[in-house]
């Protein structure tokens, strides 16, 4: 409920879009900026990533942190995301984010952030995707390196991929990796080797900030 209503009065009160709203547009909102609140969808399912206060498991090689998965409704704010600058450092809002640059991504409701590591995810045994930290703050495992396909900026609707910085790997969700209870129908999301269409991400709703 609290995150709800920090979400309407923003609304009120910065100028933003919601995506594939463009009745509400002054004007075209076209880049993606510090400061937005994203909902990144998986093109190859259109999943949306998302994160929720159940954590994984802590045996075989699990880390018993916050879990990451892919959802399939594009309606649940638990899919909501703000982007931040990298571990330590804080970035204006409006900055628009460039091909390479390194960022975290904080989950909305739980204020915990996109991280990766070592651990083991539970069904496709790959790198654990989990959400970590306290408040936004947590380590260098939260950072991710934004790959465009085209340009120097990263546009609305572009295709993305995200490298974590660590560990070299890329942010993925395989389809026929899918849990069962509790979180029936989710998706697993875990950090792959290979760069592939499995690792291909686009914008959708959200809030976003015009560029400063």
């Amino acid at each position: 409920m609290k995150s709800l209503f920090l979400i309407l009065i923003l609304c009120i009160t910065i100028p933003l879009i919601f995506a594939n709203e463009s009745q509400y547009e002054d004007h075209p909102i076209t880049k993606v900026t510090y400061g937005s609140m994203i909902k990144l969808a998986h093109i190859p399912t259109n999943y949306r990533l998302h994160s929720h206060k159940v954590s994984y498991g802590s045996s075989g090689g699990g880390s018993g942190q916050q879990s990451v998965t892919g959802f399939p409704e594009n309606d649940d704010t638990n899919s909501l995301w703000a982007i931040k600058g990298p571990h330590g450092n804080r970035v204006l809002q409006g900055t628009v984010v460039k091909n390479g640059d390194v960022i975290r991504l904080v989950h909305s409701n739980t204020k915990k952030n996109l991280h990766s590591h070592l651990a083991v995810s539970p069904l496709t045994k790959q790198n654990e995707v989990s959400c970590f930290g306290e408040n936004g703050e947590g380590d260098t495992g939260d950072n991710w390196i934004v790959e465009t396909e085209s340009g120097k900026e990263w546009m609305r609707g572009q295709v993305v991929r995200l490298k974590h910085a660590d560990t070299k790997t890329y942010l993925q969700a395989i389809e026929s990796a899918k849990y069962q209870n509790p979180i029936p129908g989710q998706i697993e999301i875990s950090g792959g080797k290979s760069k592939n269409d499995d690792t291909k991400w686009r914008t959708e709703e959200g809030i976003y900030f015009d560029e400063k």
